[in-house]
């Protein structure tokens, strides 16, 4: 008797995939409401397994297939992504069941012999090509570089399923399958967190293959991704906010992030967020108590960065420059900033987060302020008066 049991989420699809409640830590990104890693049983003339899971929940997903069909009839397997928290149990899976053929994209194809130290025949399906199950098709789409090179949809037409790979997903673990099942509140927050920290680098990729979607035609009734909760509800809503995602148009918002040593540069720090949130919303990031994944949330419909660090050996403080160097490899789009700090007899801090944000491709807003040891009254009207500045700027004002 199968321990965990299958989910149906159309008349021939189910979810068969593991829910992973402790990982917390994902590249980097924090993921405090742990993750899922989603495989799909398509029952048709040719049983087919859509991706597997991390390797060590091989067991979990072969349980809830045996709650479905058993595992050996499984004829077909395709992989829409080679990242081993999907591809981790597709050598032992292949092992087990012998599937007659094992799809991927040409990519896919090149990419899983090496990954996985497989020594199987893959069939590479181009952009476009449809595969016969024998009663029903799926149909491919090349998504390469959302987020993986090899990345791929599968689209089942007759029942408008969309296997969306790590596109439309969330990190988050949940006894509901269903998004219309969970809180919007906590599903607005992890879609938008995944996209910041995951998507967001490839949105101009995004752009484009929203429109190619549009442009093949695929009524889609269910969005199924490779983690977090299956979507069948509220979906163009769902694809609003990845093009509004995607296009980073400047947001009348500005997020100050900041270490500090003393206290003097939180000071300063609190003094450009009074001025700014006197004009719009501003959020505050003091980096001992705030996750790089959490400031890149932040960013992602923020208009402005203001980046503060006291000086420590000619540098910035280890866990700004952390935070920075994640971001700069986000690529976030449009946005204005400044740098700000203190210093006890050097001073580079200040400069050296110009240097970053320039990379960044941030359009530096005003001067740049420093203090000695401690910011004096009229520092702190200048640090007020930058964040004014930056708001009224994003503000258009």
């Amino acid at each position: 008797m199968a321990t965990h049991k299958a989910i149906k989420i159309s008349d021939s699809v189910y979810w068969v995939g593991a829910i992973d409640w402790n990982i917390r830590d994902f590249h980097g990104y924090l993921t405090k409401r742990g993750s899922s890693y989603n495989a799909y049983l398509l029952v048709a003339d040719k049983i087919t397994l859509i991706d597997t899971v991390k390797a060590p929940f091989i067991e979990e997903m072969f349980s809830r297939i045996a709650s479905v069909v058993d595992p050996s009839r499984i004829d077909y397997i395709v992989s829409n992504h080679s990242e081993i928290d999907h591809s981790g149990a597709l050598k032992e899976t292949i092992a087990r069941i012998n599937p007659e053929k094992v799809f991927a994209s040409k990519m896919g194809a090149a990419t899983l012999p090496n990954l996985l130290d497989l020594n199987y025949p893959l069939v590479a399906v181009a952009d476009g090509e449809e595969l016969s199950l024998g009663n029903v098709n799926l149909k491919f789409m090349e998504t390469r570089m959302l987020h993986w090179p090899d990345s791929m949809f599968s689209y089942f037409h007759k029942e408008k399923v969309l296997f969306s790979q790590d596109a439309f997903g969330m990190h988050l673990a949940s006894s509901s399958l269903f998004a219309d099942e969970i809180d919007p509140a906590i599903l607005e927050y992890e879609a938008a967190t995944y996209y910041a920290n995951i998507l967001l680098p490839y949105s101009p990729l995004v752009l484009k293959l929203l429109d190619k979607v549009a442009a093949a035609g695929m009524d889609m009734a269910v969005v199924a991704p490779d983690h977090g909760p299956v979507w069948r509800k509220n979906l163009p809503a769902l694809l609003d906010n990845y093009k509004s995602w995607a296009k980073q148009e400047p947001a009348a918002k500005v997020i100050v992030i900041y270490d500090t040593m003393w206290g003097s540069t939180e000071a300063m720090a609190k003094a450009v967020a009074a001025g700014a949130s006197a004009i719009c919303p501003t959020k505050v990031l003091r980096l001992d108590v705030v996750h790089r994944s959490e400031v890149a949330y932040e960013l992602l419909d923020s208009g402005a960065l203001l980046v503060g660090s006291a000086t420590l050996n000619n540098n910035i403080l280890p866990r700004l420059a952390d935070v920075l160097v994640y971001l700069k490899g986000l690529r976030p789009a449009n946005k204005i900033g400044q740098s700000f700090g203190s210093f006890g007899w050097s001073g580079e801090a200040v400069k050296n987060i110009q240097t970053i944000l320039l990379e960044m491709k941030v359009t530096l807003i005003g001067e740049s302020i420093s203090a000695k040891h401690r910011p004096d009254e009229e520092t702190l009207k200048l640090c007020s008066l930058l964040g004014k500045t930056t708001a009224k700027s994003i503000k258009g004002e």
